[in-house]
């Protein structure tokens, strides 16, 4: 079984989500990343945005947590998502974000497109079309699936 943990931001701008995509996969996520072994899971994501976009961004709090377990060219994957609301100054959504890796790309989507553009882990899917600046935590779980969908 493969271990990820991960540390993953919810980017607001003029009513819209930031999204990360892999070329050529068929799901997208939230941009951050892996958490090195001794990192703060907050540290890691202001390190993955500073790496991926070249952004300064601001832990604003904790939202909640999923847990993800598929299975992917007959590897069996567990992953935990600490998902954290984020900050940027100068974020627009009306911009096109550019890239500093070259394999993801990223753009601003609407909550009510969440499920065409196959955001994944899908919990994090409601609470993100369901979004509230007071929003008090979640728990999300995926069983087992054959496939990250």
């Amino acid at each position: 079984m493969k271990f990820h943990y991960l540390a993953r931001g919810i980017i607001l701008a003029n009513g819209k989500v930031l999204l990360a995509h892999q070329k050529g996969a068929s799901n997208t996520f939230l941009p951050g990343g892996h958490i090195e072994d001794g990192e703060a899971a907050e540290s890691a994501l202001i390190r993955e945005l500073q790496e991926e976009l070249g952004w300064t961004g601001c832990v604003r709090k904790f939202i909640g947590a999923v847990e993800h377990v598929w299975t992917e060219d007959g590897q069996d994957n567990h992953e935990i998502n600490l998902v954290f609301e984020v900050f940027v100054a100068g974020a627009d959504a009306r911009i096109a974000p550019r890239s500093l890796e070259e394999r993801i790309e990223f753009f601003w989507s609407e909550p009510k497109d969440l499920i065409k553009h196959n955001l994944l882990p899908a919990p994090l899917r409601d609470c993100i079309m369901n979004w509230n600046a007071n929003y008090n935590g979640f728990w999300g779980r995926i069983q087992k699936q054959t496939a990250r969908e």
